[in-house]
């Protein structure tokens, strides 16, 4: 027997349709290469997207058809989000910091028809536009007087072709099944790798980030995405804001920049802030320079890679914001773990409190969880042993994009996995202990980059660390630390390496430091060990 409810589509559309009803009058603010603060309301925007949607059915784009986008986080890229989704194409958000040859593949396999750009990529397609033969045409995200030299390009200029079109466009009713977006991954070793994402899941995991234990969000937050909207739907914002009716601000080109996001936070009253460790060191540093204090922000999201716990102490003890962990990954949607603190936190000793915050957090629900050994067999959940971390779940990638046929790492029982390794304790809070590949196997022992990175950066004199494995005649593999030293700081690396005493083991410690000027990025803003290995590829240490 079956019960007697309504079965209705959870797709995008039905998203807009709530936020437009009963949050219709909430704001969305944006800086933009035009505007240093531009304003509107949701209506506004969904009125837009359906001007949008006109648009591309009369340029022939249809159902499933690929609409990519070069574009920050503003008012315009929102619009496309929704605008092309609830047509029932696909909106493919593009990275624009990756290699250009990437770009060029990217393009290529997804077949994308249009894309749509910030004006500040245009030399950047105009170098790539010979090599995309799927590409029809290009969008510039800007008004007529904005409109950038084409280069000799074909351009059309979003303002003026949304001027001229239907406000009334009828959503079509789509399968909740269907594609919504698309998303590569980074792709630092071989060709990136294309998710597909569905409405339906999309929906399911907007639903999660809500959740109290989750991000907790509510028409009474202000809310700030310094996750790009390029990087996996901005961690959901789009849309699990716009679903709770919070006020949205979004700093364009500016997500780099701590003077704008700090104006920003003050003067838009933002209360909750979602972004990369870099970001967040880069802001810090801005505010101790400024001799600033934030005046409302009240939590702190960080993903992407270990936040430090140095990190969550400066925000709160300087400014009053609490630093949540959170774990995913483009192939999750990207939503796995929440780290919010359970009931007893104030009553556990210091160390047991450190631990829980350093850690990744506990599973959303729709997120189920293991860790295996080498054998493939299911390890416990006891916080001391660590393995290949694994997940499924409804919003979980089950292959990728056009190699359906190939598995997205998938075992027998259809767990995915995630490339990291893990640790997850007696209460479900999971800790990631490295990447497989970035793990260091020194005399036959696993050794913790993120663990020793972590000790590093809360010296005073360092502003930036990695750890990476060289190679060593006893050991096989030794832990070498790199250092970003702080402004105006010249430490040595023996004050360095005393800061390890009495924290981890002896054998563990890095066995010398290297000072380097910068410290290299992926396209999303993490450490990119693998530039860093191939830079001291020929290290070698003393026996």
């Amino acid at each position: 027997m079956q019960g007697l409810m309504m079965d209705g589509a959870l797709t995008i559309t039905s998203v807009l349709e709530h936020a437009e009803r009963i949050h219709g009058h909430q704001e969305i603010v944006s800086v933009t290469a035009e505007s240093p603060r531009h304003r509107y309301t949701y209506r506004e925007c969904f009125a837009r997207a359906r001007r949008l949607a006109s648009v591309l059915a009369g340029l022939g784009i249809g159902p499933g058809d690929r609409v990519a986008t070069l574009a920050w986080n503003d008012y315009r890229h929102m619009e496309v989000y929704y605008g092309v989704a609830c047509s029932g194409a696909i909106c493919h958000t593009i990275n624009p910091r990756l290699f250009a040859e990437q770009l060029a593949w990217i393009v290529n396999h997804a077949e994308d028809r249009v894309l749509v750009i910030d004006p500040m990529f245009l030399p950047l397609v105009a170098k790539l536009r010979p090599q995309l033969p799927t590409l029809e045409q290009v969008i510039v995200l800007c008004s007529e007087a904005a409109m950038p030299a084409a280069d000799g390009l074909e351009l059309l200029c979003y303002e003026t072709l949304l001027a001229g079109a239907d406000e009334d466009f009828a959503w079509p009713a789509l399968d909740e099944r269907a594609a919504a977006s698309l998303c590569y991954t980074s792709g630092t070793t071989g060709h990136p790798k294309g998710v597909l994402y569905s409405h339906r899941a999309m929906v399911l995991i907007s639903w999660a980030c809500g959740l109290p234990d989750a991000m907790n969000l509510s028409a009474r937050e202000v809310v700030l995405p310094v996750v790009p909207m390029f990087h996996v739907n901005a961690w959901s914002i789009p849309y699990s804001a716009l679903m709770v009716g919070a006020k949205l601000v979004m700093p364009g080109p500016k997500m780099g920049d701590g003077e704008t996001l700090a104006n920003l936070m003050d003067e838009e009253a933002v209360t909750v802030a979602l972004g990369v460790p870099t970001v967040w060191q880069g802001l810090l540093e801005f505010l101790e320079q400024a001799g600033r204090r934030l005046k409302t922000l009240k939590r702190t999201v960080v993903g992407g890679s270990a936040c430090p716990l140095s990190m969550m102490e400066q925000f709160e003890q300087r400014h009053g914001v609490w630093t949540h962990h959170a774990w995913g990954m483009t192939e999750l949607s990207p939503l796995g773990t929440y780290n919010t603190p359970p009931p007893d936190y104030d009553s556990l000793p210091r160390e047991a409190r450190d631990r829980l915050r350093a850690s990744q957090g506990q599973p959303v629900y729709g997120v189920e969880m293991k860790i295996v050994g080498p054998d493939g067999q299911a390890l416990p959940w006891d916080g001391k042993a660590f393995g290949a971390l694994k997940v499924r779940g409804p919003w979980v990638a089950s292959s990728y994009y056009r190699m359906e046929g190939e598995s997205a790492a998938h075992d027998a029982e259809g767990w995915f996995d995630t490339g990291d390794v893990a640790t997850i304790d007696p209460r479900g809070y999971m800790t990631i202990t490295d990447r497989t590949k970035d793990v260091i196997k020194s005399g036959g022992e696993w050794i913790s980059s993120i663990e020793l990175e972590n000790i590093a950066v809360s010296h005073p004199a360092v502003s930036r660390a990695a750890v990476i494995g060289v190679a060593h005649p006893k050991w096989d593999e030794r832990p070498l630390l790199l250092v970003v030293p702080a402004a105006g700081a010249q430490p040595s690396a023996e004050e360095i390496l005393a800061a390890f005493e009495g924290k981890v083991a002896r054998w563990m410690i890095p066995d010398a430091v290297e000072f380097i000027e910068d410290m290299p990025l992926t396209a999303t803003g993490k450490i990119s060990k693998l530039t860093l290995r191939e830079r001291f590829a020929e290290y070698r240490l003393e026996g």
